[in-house]
């Protein structure tokens, strides 16, 4: 139930009145109030002017002069502290959408980075499959080399051990069965 008007309102007439007036015009995530009309000449001193999303302020500075103006407010009895008030609802909801914008863009990041590490891993079991194809190939290597040298060797090994008339008669023997 809201409060009733008068000189002092209360704080949640004006929050309610805030949300109401960004329902009533629409505004999307990047949209701000630039400035917030004062209520009364006293608080011409005080800056009205809200900053711009595009360039991103430093929230706990903002936060800190809002505040320390809206207790100046409080203090010396002046009625600014309503558009003081709104000032700090719209930098509150503005960090509301900071964080917000913030989440979503590390949930993409995220997103991304599980790519790349499934990218990572499909290069390393690829990368696995190249060596234990290339250990292969270089094993059967080595065995056909080991095999041709053996070869070597044991014909080598014949002809020193054979005499040069036995090798004529196996040399024959070989050619008659091929004819």
């Amino acid at each position: 139930m809201r409060g009733t008007g008068g000189p002092l309102l209360c704080i949640g007439d004006l929050l309610c009145d805030v949300g109401e007036e960004e329902a009533v015009e629409g505004k999307g995530l990047n949209e701000t109030p630039k400035s917030i009309p004062s209520p009364s000449s006293s608080s011409s001193s005080v800056s009205t002017t809200l900053f711009d999303l595009s360039q991103p302020p430093d929230l706990p500075q903002l936060f800190q002069e809002n505040y320390d103006q809206l207790n100046k407010v409080f203090d010396d009895n002046d009625h600014s502290w309503t558009a003081l008030t709104l000032k700090m609802c719209s930098a509150l909801d503005t960090a509301t959408k900071l964080v917000e914008s913030t989440n979503s863009n590390s949930r993409f990041l995220l997103e991304k980075i599980v790519e790349l590490e499934h990218v990572l891993e499909k290069g390393d079991a690829t990368r696995e499959a190249a060596m234990a194809i290339q250990t292969s190939y270089s094993s059967q290597i080595a065995q056909d080399s080991i095999s041709s040298l053996n070869e070597v060797h044991l014909k080598h090994t014949l002809e020193e051990s054979m005499h040069p008339t036995d090798w004529m008669c196996i040399t024959n023997l070989t050619l008659n069965r091929c004819i």
